[in-house]
């Protein structure tokens, strides 16, 4: 199966969740994240302020920010510029997808970065990830050689194997409900 594929499916499968039970799912997942060692050690994460078919992060991110630097990215073209969320008030709708990004100074200290948890279309067991198809994450990705990759997705999201390409970058992790 091709990624135009794979993509197609997994939207339908995201539409027949009704709201209510991707909220569930979400906060199952998000408990186990708060779970992992790699969370509660981490100092500095990365993570992502979610779109209504995603995996929901935002009850997360207002719940540990003021525990942990919590950085969410800001599109910028094909770039992602990283920006620390202090609360809810420091956010805007993002300009190319009207996403809630944060305002404030650019993030540049990527190798003080210990964690990053990532949103995908669909994973596989090898924790090869499939986006949305722009590249922004995995270009991201790149910079960020020493932090642990964490993948987010509800179970209907885990395939035994994706079409893989050489600048796919594979996360370390995948959570699931």
């Amino acid at each position: 199966m091709d990624k135009a594929e794979v993509r197609k499916q997994i939207r339908a499968l995201k539409a027949a969740v009704p709201p209510e039970e991707k909220l569930r799912r979400s906060d199952l997942i998000m408990h186990q994240v708060e779970l992992r060692p790699e969370f509660q050690q981490a100092r500095v994460v990365l993570l992502y302020w979610s779109m209504p078919d995603e995996v929901q992060t935002h009850a997360f991110v207002n719940r540990w920010h003021k525990e942990k630097t919590l950085l969410l990215p800001c599109v910028d073209g094909n770039n992602l510029r990283l920006r620390q969320y202090t609360g809810p008030e420091c956010l805007v709708a993002g300009e190319q997808f009207g996403i809630g990004e944060p305002t404030g100074p650019e993030y540049t200290a990527l190798d003080t970065i210990d964690l990053i948890i990532v949103p995908g279309v669909a994973f596989d067991r090898q924790g090869n990830r499939m986006g949305r198809g722009r590249g922004f994450y995995d270009r991201l990705l790149k910079t960020t050689p020493g932090a642990l990759k964490m993948g987010l997705a509800y179970n209907f999201q885990m395939l035994d194997n994706l079409p893989v390409e050489p600048h796919d970058v594979r996360m370390n992790l995948v959570i699931s409900d």
